[in-house]
């Protein structure tokens, strides 16, 4: 091997060291886990590149290091560091069961909704519901609940 060589394989090595650690750098900032897996496949590229010193598989070993890291490993550390999603404000009473306070119909009434009232409406305009009736929230509407009773 001459000189000019190894020279060559040392300089693409670093370029390549240098991206992986500033793409794992730029992932502070976006928080993603995509430039951790973009980076961590450029260092295994480095890696390739020192060990080879062939610019096609020093590529192929990036690409199938990101493919498989992005694909596999990026979806099971979100799920870890994120945890499951857990709805909140509107989304968490959408589901939800309450009962009437007072009679509900197509233009308006009262429900006790997770111990609050609100003020509700019924889904179906042809329903009138009657206090003590067990309803489900199927929308929030601005301030009102958009209910629905199974059996009347």
């Amino acid at each position: 091997m001459r000189v000019a060589d190894i020279c060559h394989d040392v300089s693409m090595a670093l370029i390549w060291l240098i991206a992986g650690i500033v793409l794992i750098a730029a992932e502070i900032l976006s928080g993603d886990f995509f430039l951790l897996m973009i980076g961590s496949a450029a260092l295994a590229g480095a890696g390739a590149e020192v060990l080879f010193g062939n610019t096609f598989v020093t590529a192929a070993v990036f690409a199938v290091t990101a493919l498989g890291l992005i694909t596999v490993a990026r979806p099971w550390l979100k799920a870890r560091m994120h945890g499951a999603h857990i709805p909140d404000n509107v989304a968490a009473h959408i589901g939800g069961t309450a009962t009437v306070v007072s009679t509900v119909d197509s233009t308006g009434g009262r429900i006790k909704l997770k111990g609050q009232e609100w003020s509700a409406r019924a889904f179906d305009e042809s329903q009138v519901l009657e206090p003590g009736t067990a309803v489900t929230v199927v929308e929030i509407s601005g301030a009102t609940a958009v209910v629905w009773a199974e059996r009347l």
